[in-house]
């Protein structure tokens, strides 16, 4: 999947000095995290499709159109890949700690949509979190909010 988004990010991501540009690719950027996060247990739920489009919606004002490319871009294709550093470079350089943080909490209630918490989608969170500098405890306070906010147990 991330063949196909690097290819549409670079054809559509060029940062210039315009503020809403640079605003525009960011949140594509976590769009993109979001949707890989979707299907990252190797099938996308519908819950995770719909927790997507809750976060971006409540995060972003993407068009329409754009949500619907990034889920055609997703479902068409899947390859398990851990190449975040185009994503998470762009976030880095542009997004304080506190963006960065509603970022890893976003990452966790995509995770949590479904009810069920895989192991390559813990990695993902974990790994995005490490090259966006998120602490640990926050890391780890995120993953806790998003379960009890899913009814879910911490322990």
């Amino acid at each position: 999947m991330l063949k196909r988004i690097r290819s549409y990010f670079e054809q559509h991501l060029v940062l210039t000095g315009d503020e809403s540009h640079r605003e525009h690719s960011l949140h594509l950027a976590v769009g993109a995290l979001l949707l890989e996060m979707a299907g990252m247990d190797g099938k996308t739920s519908s819950q995770e499709c719909e927790a997507v489009v809750k976060s971006l919606g409540q995060c972003f004002t993407l068009a329409d159109d754009e949500v619907a490319e990034l889920m055609e871009l997703a479902r068409a294709e899947h390859a398990n890949s851990t190449d975040y550093f185009q994503f998470t470079s762009l976030i880095n350089n542009h997004y304080t700690a506190a963006q960065k943080e509603r970022l890893v909490e976003m990452l966790w209630h995509v995770a949590y949509s479904d009810r069920l918490l895989d192991m390559y989608e813990e990695h993902m969170v974990r790994r995005i979190s490490e090259l966006l500098y998120v602490p640990h405890k926050t890391f780890i306070a995120m993953k806790h909010k998003a379960a009890r906010e899913a009814g879910l147990s911490t322990e």
